[in-house]
């Protein structure tokens, strides 16, 4: 074996190897882009950052005057998130949701520590918002989700390319974004606010401030929108005051 070889395949090593670490905490995750190579860190607070919580943006359906507020903090690889996605969300969305019971608000909740592809993931949703088309990439990735997941691929970036073309994103565009992680200071912003709220697995809702953990069904969030309604449980601040510690997937 030639000398060039072996430092091509050394090199390949190398990389294999880097694209495997995650760190939980302060920790960081790896993805190559379906083009060239290149590294995207995104190191999450291992505390609740109050300043950083504030810069929060989540993804909205919904009437904005609706009485109540429905609130998830979701991990995309997350398999429980994908069963709410695919089998419980739906119901929400036609009954409580268009009907104009309720708004719904989405934030990323990635578990760096457990979720390998989390975050291409969550870049993925956050640059076809920017066109407009946040909840169908949203639809797509959880119902794809055993497409691209770590189990399925170390490089998720060709199966997510493929549902924004599905959607018929201006591919230029999107691509540019996911290659700068335009949007990473955005996920860690949404992954604050869920420790400021004591967040520690995911799915986790909040319904007008009142927690649910857990991959709730239907009924439990039908039943907590009809509490609202009744007048039994008023918007609260929730617990979004006291710091948390590092979520444990």
């Amino acid at each position: 074996m030639s000398a060039k070889v072996r430092k091509q395949s050394s090199n390949t090593g190398f990389i294999v190897a880097l694209a495997g670490i995650i760190i939980a905490g302060g920790g960081f995750i790896w993805w190559k882009t379906q083009s060239t190579p290149a590294q995207e860190t995104l190191v999450l607070p291992s505390v609740a950052d109050s300043a950083l919580a504030q810069k929060a943006h989540g993804y909205t359906m919904g009437s904005p005057t609706a009485a109540v507020e429905i609130i998830e903090f979701a991990d995309f690889e997350c398999p429980a998130c994908g069963n709410f996605a695919t089998i419980t969300e739906p119901d929400v969305r036609k009954n409580l949701v268009e009907t104009g019971l309720a708004r719904y608000t989405f934030y990323d909740f990635p578990l760096l520590n457990a979720h390998q592809n989390t975050v291409p993931a969550s870049m993925s949703a956050a640059c076809a918002d920017d066109q407009g088309k946040f909840w169908p990439m949203h639809d797509m990735i959880f119902t794809g989700q055993v497409e691209w997941n770590g189990i399925a691929t170390s490089n998720p970036r060709k199966v997510l390319a493929g549902y924004a073309e599905k959607l018929g994103l201006d591919m230029p565009k999107w691509n540019g974004c996911m290659d700068a992680g335009t949007h990473t200071e955005r996920i860690k912003a949404n992954y604050s606010l869920g420790m400021m709220k004591q967040v520690n697995s995911t799915p986790t809702f909040y319904v007008n401030g009142e927690k649910m953990q857990g991959a709730a069904n239907y009924d439990d969030i039908k039943a907590a929108v009809d509490a609202v309604i009744a007048g039994l449980r008023p918007i609260s601040a929730g617990a979004d005051s006291a710091p948390a510690a590092a979520p444990k997937p």
